[in-house]
């Protein structure tokens, strides 16, 4: 009898820690229901009542907030509170913490950054001017993260924008989008979200439009509102690394090419050290390089070709066939 007591009071235990983890930090808020679902997912079977009475326990003991306003009622974590985490981030684990926190500020929406904020001021707090931590404190003042490109401050996404994307691609379901687009035509659209991609500053979610089965992203920029709709979807075969690959962010359209061109030494030395492709191949002549690579053909390819001015030339593209 005592050793089922021990093994419910364990499980109950595990369910706690579960029920604490998977409540977010304000200003978001989850309610009873969704968090007997997903502690129904991770093998811990509740009814409803009794994730009430515990979420009700835990607010005295624990700086846990229910928003009361309406129905169904909403629970977080207090935005000052440390929340609950698994056991303290080791030195090395905090200052990888801490150089992504540097070389994400100026990448990342500002709000992103901010749901970030527990784990880097857990890192903050783990290097602590003692012992091993000391010198990783000091590490940080030994390393640092300089761009290739003029540095820009990343657009501002509208409140409530990444929460909804990121719940419809988490969950696959629809998505309704307010979408104005770069020649300012706004437009009500219905996407099925297939992931999420930053380049440079932006986050775009690549979808598909309803009706449609290719490919496409928006800007989260873009976006005056997102609503996910509560019909789900089947996730067809797609794989947002080779839509990435493809050149879709470089403005092409997945074409490859074998590019030919002359370069002057002094510009194009740094190709000798990071190749255009695997297969690029050098011939070094009197005043320049010859180099031919396989890429894909993009804006993005000529645009990099134009910035090099007159220390580029004899420039080919021959198309490559795909089988």
């Amino acid at each position: 009898m005592k050793s089922k007591q021990r093994t419910d009071s364990f499980e109950t235990a595990l369910m706690i820690l579960a029920l604490l983890e998977r409540i977010p930090a304000s200003p978001k808020k989850i309610t009873s229901k969704k968090l007997q679902e997903k502690l129904q997912a991770a093998g811990f079977d509740r009814d409803l009542r009794s994730v009430q009475r515990l979420l009700d326990s835990l607010s005295q003991h624990f700086d846990i907030e229910r928003d009361d306003r309406s129905k169904p009622y909403g629970y977080s974590w207090n935005k000052d509170a440390k929340g609950f985490s698994w056991p303290g981030l080791n030195e090395q684990e905090s200052l990888l913490l801490r150089l992504a926190e540097q070389h994400l500020r100026n990448l990342l929406p500002t709000r992103l950054m901010k749901s970030m904020d527990g784990f880097f001021k857990q890192a903050q707090e783990r290097l602590a001017p003692h012992g091993d931590a000391q010198l990783a404190r000091q590490w940080l003042g030994k390393v640092h993260v300089i761009s290739a490109r003029q540095p820009l401050l990343p657009p501002e996404i509208r409140a409530g924008i990444l929460d909804a994307v990121s719940n419809a691609l988490y969950e696959n379901k629809w998505l309704e989008v307010d979408y104005e687009n770069q020649r300012s035509v706004r437009s009500k659209v219905r996407v099925m979200p297939l992931g999420l991609v930053q380049q440079e500053q932006c986050l775009y979610l690549v979808c598909r439009y309803d009706g449609y089965d290719n490919e496409r992203h928006l800007a989260l920029h873009r976006m005056h509102k997102a609503t996910v709709e509560p019909w789900p979807f089947e996730r067809p075969r797609f794989d947002l690394k080779k839509y990435g690959a493809d050149g879709h962010f470089g403005f092409g359209e997945g074409k490859l090419v074998r590019l030919h061109f002359r370069i002057a030494k002094d510009a194009g030395f740094h190709l000798l050290e990071s190749k255009l492709s695997k297969d690029q191949q050098v011939q070094e002549e009197d005043d320049c390089y010859a180099i031919t690579a396989t890429l894909v053909d993009s804006a993005m390819l000529q645009w990099w070709l134009n910035g090099f001015g007159e220390a580029v030339w004899d420039v080919r593209r021959t198309p490559v066939k795909t089988t």
